[in-house]
């Protein structure tokens, strides 16, 4: 079989397979260009899921007629100046705008500032037009239609129109977290107007546009450098987590990524504080020097390689503990909120209430709305005093048995008895102290401490917040000293590849301080002589050869100290204070302040929250006092 080459056309479709998977891959590549040319406002517009209709319009430094005559044509690009060692652009390969004309009906115009017209060029199928002037204002039009009509195929395999328009909005909010300088606006039929309005250096206020204003209340500032690469952005308290990983999102020198390893790292900082099958909400910016990471892995530019893996993995991991450590605990806002909601009225009721004016009315000096549950204003205020009505004061009023027996169950604050009220006595005479988890009032149900604040008050289930407690003196344990071990009476020999063993033996003495020690047996496995006590009887052979694929992997054997944290979260939850113990003011009081002191007492080993906290103004405002 003979050997031909391929035509230009034909050359260019093959690469839009893996630069434009969908319309999505297009609107990511126009927008990074606007971008690179400087540009403050983007403005996007789409049609049928961007397949029919998609135009990118920005206020960058435009093109000239020569330059659009390049810009169409394959590996022409202005962005590569320092090679590809000095990448500072998020563009550099010259495929995109030629993979779009070859699939597509491509129309290019613009004009560069200081030019006293535009110019315009059309690629359809591969087949590119003559440049040619046309009207046109400082900046660039790019506009795509008819997306993928040169390769039918491809076609086939796109989504319905709102999981295209889904994912091109998801392209939009990453660029809009990474450039909160910018202003960014997306339309099209298919859609309501998305818009951003650029928030300058307040990164914080941008995320809070794309993840809303939670995230701002649940938010940790990240900041830290190790060896040249910073890691700066937003990590969430573990209270506040989502379902999936769509809210979390990675920069590396302001692109974009979907790294695995960065991921990873996002998941093992969260280890223990999580529940399983949640995720935690971040945006995290990763800035290196060009030179130690790889924006070349894939022409959809949305995978990276560092030359230390390591050590980013480490700085990502360690600074969102310490974040975690210093600020992270503290209740999620979503927790009293979602209390407070249960408090409101809600449907048909809430309807009626509004409708009467009772809910809404302004309070009067009196303490009530002005008007009643009819809506008609009251004659006079309501006074006690005149009041025939007094079910609070029955003795000795004559007000007979029927009054009685309708009234009998409301009795007077102060001779209510503490198992009338199903909670423990309250603490008379003890001094709110200022802490911020306040001082302990009451204990319900034997298991919810209710603690008074400056300015609210706290719920805490004391199970759940004890459980963190010993939990965390038994981690501090496994950090700080070795572990028992358990001698095997007879070693167990473990066959392994050589390279394996290499790796192994090099964390020898880490892994010895955990309680398993090895030792090299021949060229091509090792030795276990002594296992963690903690662990009783294992398969020494599958956690040794567990070990070997982690380190062959991550560099790190963080396997056999995440079995023992493990095993200590289940000792801790079985050895902790029981739902259903009552407790003295004294404990309730010391359990608070250790809470205090314990880095991650905000949720417990399993990742709910061990208390909830309620601002005064809330509970004010749901009695209409604000």
């Amino acid at each position: 079989m003979a050997i031909t080459l391929l035509s230009e056309t034909l050359i260019n479709q093959i690469a839009a397979g893996e630069v434009i998977e969908r319309p999505a891959s297009a609107a990511k590549e126009l927008i990074e260009n606007a971008l690179d040319a400087g540009a403050t406002r983007i403005e996007i517009a789409t049609a049928g899921g961007g397949k029919t209709l998609l135009r990118v319009v920005d206020n960058g430094c435009g093109m000239g007629p020569d330059d659009l005559a390049l810009a169409v044509r394959r590996h022409c690009t202005s962005k590569l100046g320092g090679g590809l060692f000095d990448i500072r652009t998020l563009g550099f390969r010259g495929e995109a705008l030629p993979s779009i004309g070859s699939v597509a009906r491509l129309t290019i115009a613009s004009r560069p500032a200081g030019s006293d017209h535009g110019a315009e060029i059309a690629v359809h199928g591969g087949v590119v037009q003559a440049v040619r002037p046309t009207p046109a204002n400082h900046g660039t039009v790019v506009e795509v239609r008819d997306l993928f009509f040169a390769t039918p195929a491809r076609l086939k395999f796109m989504k319905t129109e709102r999981a295209e328009a889904a994912a091109i909005s998801e392209v939009v909010r990453r660029m809009a977290i990474a450039f909160p300088g910018v202003r960014f606006l997306l339309s099209g039929p298919d859609r309501t107007t998305l818009e951003f309005p650029a928030t300058g250096d307040d990164r914080l206020a941008r995320i809070a546009q794309v993840l809303g204003r939670d995230f701002r209340d649940n938010a940790i500032e990240i900041d830290a450098e190790r060896d040249a690469v910073r890691l700066t952005g937003f990590a969430g308290v573990p209270t506040f987590n989502r379902g999936n990983s769509l809210h979390q999102y990675v920069f590396v020198n302001g692109r974009p990524v979907q790294d695995k390893l960065i991921f990873s790292a996002l998941r093992g900082a969260y280890a223990e504080t999580i529940p399983h099958g949640r995720y935690p909400v971040a945006v995290l910016s990763i800035t290196i020097d060009p030179a130690l990471v790889d924006v070349n892995v894939h022409p959809a530019k949305s995978d990276v390689r560092f030359r230390d893996p390591g050590l980013v993995r480490g700085l990502i991991v360690g600074a969102i503990r310490q974040a975690l450590a210093v600020d992270g605990d503290r209740s999620s806002t979503l927790g009293a909120r979602g209390l407070m909601d249960a408090f409101r009225p809600q449907g048909a009721a809430a309807a009626g209430f509004a409708a009467t004016g009772f809910a809404s009315a302004p309070r009067s000096p009196g303490g009530y709305g002005g008007q009643t549950a009819y809506g008609q204003a009251p004659s006079a205020l309501w006074s006690a005093d005149r009041s025939p009505y007094r079910p609070l004061e029955t003795e000795g009023r004559g007000f007979g048995e029927a009054a009685q027996a309708a009234f009998g169950s409301f009795v007077p604050a102060a001779r209510m008895a503490p198992e009338s009220a199903g909670a423990e006595p309250t603490v008379p005479g003890t001094a709110l102290p200022d802490h911020p988890l306040g001082a302990a009032r009451a204990q319900l149900h034997e298991n919810y401490i209710v603690a008074q604040t400056g300015d609210g008050l706290v719920i805490v289930d004391q199970h759940a917040a004890h459980e963190r407690l010993v939990y965390e003196n038994l981690r501090k344990g496994l950090s700080t000293k070795a572990l028992p071990a358990q001698a095997l009476l007879i070693p167990d020999i473990v066959d392994l590849a050589e390279d394996d063993c290499d790796r192994l033996m090099v964390h020898a003495e880490e892994l010895s301080r955990l309680g398993l020690t090895i030792e090299r047996f021949g060229p091509g496995a090792v030795a276990v002589r002594e296992t963690p006590a903690m662990l009783g009887e294992i398969d020494a052979a599958g956690l040794i050869r567990q070990l070997a694929d982690e380190l062959a992997e991550w560099d790190t054997a963080n396997g056999l100290a995440g079995r023992l944290e493990a095993l200590a979260a289940t000792m801790a939850c079985h050895g902790s204070v029981r739902s259903g113990r009552r407790l003295r003011p004294e404990e309730m009081n010391a359990l608070l302040r250790q809470m205090e002191a314990t880095p991650g007492s905000g949720q417990c080993n399993h990742g709910r929250p061990t208390y909830i906290e309620i601002k005064l103004a809330d509970i004010e405002r749901l009695f209409g006092r604000s």
